[in-house]
């Protein structure tokens, strides 16, 4: 059974800095994608940003320049740094494995085979 489970995220003032851990474990290849996706109160879940298993990545356009995504396939260990955050940023924030990648770049939560259970970022002004 594969798992994620998501960490480093807390509360920042606006223009600071975070970074998000996504561990994957019970998968022994690396061949997966793994994206990170957000949802705030009252809102729909959003796609934030994906790395594919080559490295190559993508991310939406309200976060790039800000925010980069990384994965130490070793450590079997996806990162989210997030920096110049800003209050519109605030959410829970969840990664999701895409195991047998059918799509590069997937940005639809459907995509994805596995869920973390997410963790809060609150970006206050």
């Amino acid at each position: 059974q594969v798992q994620l489970v998501e960490s480093g995220g807390g509360l920042v003032q606006a223009g600071g800095s975070l970074r998000l851990s996504c561990a994957v474990s019970g998968r022994t290849s690396t061949t997966y994608t793994v994206g990170w996706f957000r949802q705030a109160p009252g809102k729909e879940r959003e796609f934030v940003a994906v790395i594919m298993w080559s490295g190559s990545s993508d991310y939406v356009e309200s976060v790039k320049g800000r925010f980069t995504i990384s994965r130490d396939n070793a450590k079997n260990t996806v990162f989210l740094q997030m920096n110049s955050l800003k209050p519109e940023d605030t959410a829970v924030y969840s990664c999701a494995a895409d195991i047998w990648p059918s799509t590069d770049f997937p940005r639809a939560d459907t995509e994805y085979d596995y869920w973390g259970q997410g963790t809060q970022v609150t970006v206050s002004s």
